[in-house]
């Protein structure tokens, strides 16, 4: 395997890409008005893309809005992350709560309806 990345769909390709550099610290590695794939300093070789919901190679039968899914990105604090959140209005699920497997996390939505899990360790776990 060469390469593997997730991308999700979005009705606002811009709007959902700064949700997630604001949130998370991402950066642009690829940019257009429909794909944009983002990267962070501290998961190399992590990519993740935003996608055009009605770009052409988007088929029309998948278009629709994500269900059953849930996007996790473990963070060192999320405590840090649900204070960004809270400051910039993000729909927030849930509050940080405990975990019974060792994770503390906060649950929210992107601006596509994405479900977004932020995960960090609980003091005294290791995972």
């Amino acid at each position: 395997m060469k390469r593997c990345f997730t991308n999700i769909l979005s009705d606002d390709v811009e709007k959902t890409a700064q949700f997630y550099e604001s949130l998370l610290g991402m950066k642009r590695d690829f940019n257009s008005d429909w794909f944009v794939t983002l990267v962070h300093d501290e998961a190399k070789g992590f990519e993740f893309g935003i996608l055009k919901k009605t770009h052409d190679t988007v088929p029309a039968n998948i278009r629709k809005k994500p269900a059953g899914i849930i996007l996790t990105f473990v963070v060192s604090d999320c405590e840090t992350v649900f204070e960004r959140a809270t400051q910039q209005g993000m729909h927030i699920i849930e509050p940080p709560t405990d975990m019974p497997y060792g994770q503390r996390r906060v649950l929210l939505r992107d601006p596509d309806g994405t479900v977004v899990d932020i995960s960090s360790l609980m003091s005294g776990y290791n995972i």
